[in-house]
């Protein structure tokens, strides 16, 4: 994967992602439907992973079949929103490796303060995929990607559901060699931050907190 921005338009992810947008979404739904995009949007992230064959039996005969190669992939959540993504992506590739990075944002400067990391061992052999729900300043992401590769981490992959140009233009500058794959892009963020129109806050969304 070498663009660095891809938008899965597929028709399942774009209705999916209205029905989370809508307000009047419950959270029990908008957990379910995120879990749900979040392994359409997986598809397109590993569509390239590197593959080897090995020999097999079926009932019929033998043959040389193909299966991942190297190293069980990394999958990074960026709590507490990351989480939502993780569990539906975890579902599809249930042998990858899972890490945590613990960050909240400040909410007078919007910049990102970190409060846990713990990861796999040997980032530097893995396929890494990184998972936040909404890119909207980037500086949270930046962050993250940043603790990744101080941790080893070589060949790293972004995936969110929502970005805001903003937060694209951050994270090129600063993670050049880091594809994005996402569901849309919107319009802008607003003062506060927020991708508008986007579809609120991700994390109390999922969680029914305020």
């Amino acid at each position: 994967m070498s663009e660095h921005l891809t938008v899965v338009d597929h028709p399942l992810v774009q209705h999916k992602l209205t029905l989370m947008r809508d307000k009047n979404t419950s959270t029990a739904v908008f957990r379910q439907l995120l879990r749900e995009i979040s392994q359409l949007l997986a598809y397109e992230i590993t569509r390239d992973l590197e593959m080897e064959t090995k020999r097999i039996e079926t009932p019929i005969t033998e043959m040389d079949a193909p299966t991942l190669a190297g190293k069980k992939l990394a999958l990074i959540s960026i709590l507490r929103a990351g989480n939502g993504l993780l569990e539906g992506i975890h579902d599809l590739i249930p042998s990858a490796r899972v890490g945590f990075v613990g960050l909240y944002r400040d909410e007078e400067t919007l910049q990102p303060v970190q409060y846990y990391f713990k990861v796999p061992a040997e980032l530097e052999d893995r396929l890494v995929i990184a998972v936040d729900p909404m890119l909207a300043t980037g500086n949270s992401s930046v962050a993250a990607i940043d603790l990744l590769k101080e941790a080893g981490a070589k060949n790293i992959r972004f995936l969110c559901l929502l970005a805001a140009p903003e937060g694209i233009a951050r994270m090129k500058e600063a993670h050049p060699d880091v594809p994005i794959v996402t569901a849309a892009v919107d319009e802008k963020l607003n003062e506060k931050g927020y991708i508008v129109p986007g579809l609120g806050d991700a994390g109390d969304r999922m969680f029914g907190t305020k």
